[in-house]
């Protein structure tokens, strides 16, 4: 009797078939030659679910394997780390020194992180014009504080188009006495105890075997889970990155490398641990995120000027990407004088929230990231609402610009009315790690600066 399997019912980032449009899209965006299949994915996507679909999404998954470049595409952009350091622009390096102290900075970018997510945390997921609802009906609008369950109308807990839903639990009135536990911080909080473990010349293996020891396999998204995946089905990086991973591009190791940027004041050394993590869940400008932000805060140690500290992270990323160019041309639209306006005007109408794959992507959140702290003139809560009130990846783009403004200026930016709810502390989904005291994070991050310096 032929054994006939019966269809396996994929969680969703775990189920390739469902994401074919997603493959296409990213396959075109990073020049991949896959215009004239467009066909076949289409068709592909379009069978029902089961193992037909399955079958011939692995299909589509060689085939992805070894298509070539297109003619004519202009970007230079490779995932190994010495392809990537000689496609540096340097010069955009600047040799500073800093006014605020090293433990006053440490303080500002671990409760500028927490704080940042927190604000973003409760919207994370819901289309632009809802949260702009939220705010509203709250007397929130422009953002200038935390959303507040109590604030808000029954209504405005629901998606205007009837997508998506506030995450209740989130709300700033209903946390308990700590923050919630989110992988914009889990990341951080494993970074640390995995440079307590192997230091600071850590591999790509070494992060994945982290991540099985710390987490569980539901702790982790979009192109981690697929990794997570991989590796624990026989892959090692940077294959765990490759195989059957449409999100390969999207924020989640961007999210992933403040404490690199903390752990050192030397940029290629954060950007190169930055590598390390990114590289067993990323390619190209997916492992360029979290190079950039980890090397932009390893430059804000030593620098309170905004532009050095964006240029700082630039440096560490290949000039000839996609990344490169899209926040070089935002910067200089800022220095010729353009508005906040204008700038975020072009971001919406490169990347629309309606797309997951453009909400996602590493380049438009990594946009409103340098939006927010161009724009938000050094004010911590100005840069994190303006980050959050935009949309996309609320809490991953607060978290982050609230880390990079943080480290930047120090404790003494962040007002109470944004660290108290906290209580200093933070619940994570880190094994062993469940509920941390803030400041035990920040005494150990010293520590480590000492030991490794």
């Amino acid at each position: 009797m032929k054994f006939k399997p019966t269809p396996y019912k994929f969680d969703g980032w775990e189920d390739y078939a469902g994401e074919i449009k997603t493959e296409y899209t990213q396959c075109l965006e990073e020049g991949l030659d896959v215009e004239p299949y467009k066909a076949v994915f289409d068709a592909v996507a379009s069978l029902p679910k089961g193992d037909i679909k399955e079958e011939f999404a692995k299909v589509i998954a060689d085939l992805v394997h070894d298509l070539p470049m297109r003619d004519g595409y202009k970007y230079k952009e490779p995932s190994d780390l010495e392809g990537i350091k000689a496609l540096r622009n340097l010069s955009l390096k600047k040799d500073t020194s800093p006014s605020v102290s090293l433990e006053k900075k440490i303080a500002g970018a671990w409760y500028g992180r927490i704080c940042g997510c927190l604000l973003g945390k409760p919207v994370e997921g819901a289309w632009t014009p809802t949260i702009i609802g939220a705010c509203k009906c709250s007397d929130n609008y422009p953002l200038s504080r935390y959303l507040k369950k109590s604030e808000l109308k029954e209504d405005a807990l629901r998606d205007v188009d009837g997508v998506w839903i506030l995450n209740r639990d989130s709300l700033i009135d209903v946390i308990g006495d700590s923050s919630p536990a989110d992988d914009d911080t889990n990341y951080t909080v494993m970074a640390q105890a995995l440079i307590s473990e192997r230091g600071v010349d850590f591999t790509p293996e070494d992060v994945m075997e982290a991540w099985i020891r710390y987490q569980g396999k539901n702790a982790y998204c979009t192109a981690e889970r697929v990794a997570y995946k991989n590796y624990v089905g026989g892959y090692k990086p940077p294959y765990t990155a490759i195989v059957k991973n449409p999100y390969r591009e999207w924020i989640g190791a961007q999210i992933r490398g403040d404490y690199f940027g903390y752990v050192t004041d030397n940029a290629e050394l954060a950007a190169k641990m930055a590598w390390s993590d990114a590289s067993i869940s990323h390619i190209k400008n997916g492992i360029y995120g979290e190079m950039f932000v980890s090397a932009m805060l390893a430059t804000a140690q030593k620098s309170e000027n905004i532009l050095d500290v964006i240029c700082g992270g630039l440096a560490q990323i290949p000039a000839t990407s996609r990344l490169y160019e899209q926040v070089m041309e935002l910067v200089e639209d800022y220095k010729n004088g353009g508005s906040k306006e204008d700038a975020f005007k072009k971001i919406n109408e490169r990347y629309t929230y309606k797309s997951f794959h453009d909400w996602c992507h590493t380049i438009s959140n990594a946009l409103i990231v340098v939006a927010s702290l161009l724009y938000g003139e050094g004010d911590y809560g100005k840069s994190i609402c303006m980050a959050v009130e935009a949309g996309f990846d609320t809490d991953c783009n607060g978290a982050t610009v609230g880390s990079v403004i943080g480290m930047m200026h120090g404790i003494d930016i962040i007002g109470k009315e944004w660290t108290e709810p906290t209580n200093g502390v933070l619940r994570t989904h880190i094994f062993g790690h469940e509920r941390v005291e803030i400041a035990g994070l920040i005494a150990k991050t010293l520590e480590q600066i000492e030991k490794f310096r």
